[in-house]
């Protein structure tokens, strides 16, 4: 194979990969639940769609899974990441709150105790 060839390929195969359609999951859904009616061939829905049928099978297990998790009452689900950067914001806020409450009680006692009273 010609250097001129392999990088042709590679273009190719680069802008292949750039196109690539993604779908939502609400239309691996739709393309999933119309697969599982059974009005035309898995086949016909994939030529259709424009996806491989191993894709639709994956989604369709994925799918299943899914379902059988939540009917075992598995209700834990992955959080979007602007869920995840808010999180762990109010997780810092809550920290530094701690924090300043830990050395405000520190400070109390430690002028109690500087008073003589050894009670504490």
């Amino acid at each position: 194979m010609s250097k001129k060839s392999e990088s042709a390929e590679q273009h190719i195969k680069s802008v292949k990969r750039r196109t690539r359609r993604k779908y939502s999951a609400e239309e691996k859904i739709r393309i999933v639940l119309e697969g599982m009616r059974g009005e035309h061939s898995i086949a016909e829905l994939c030529r259709r769609e424009g996806i491989a049928q191993s894709q639709y099978y994956s989604w369709s297990k994925d799918f299943m899974e899914a379902g059988k998790k939540r009917l075992a009452g598995d209700t834990q689900r992955e959080a979007r990441s602007d869920e995840v950067v808010e999180m762990r914001r109010e997780m810092r806020d809550l920290k530094e709150v701690v924090a300043d409450l830990t050395l405000e009680n520190r400070v109390l006692k430690k002028s109690v105790i500087a008073d003589g009273d050894d009670d504490i």
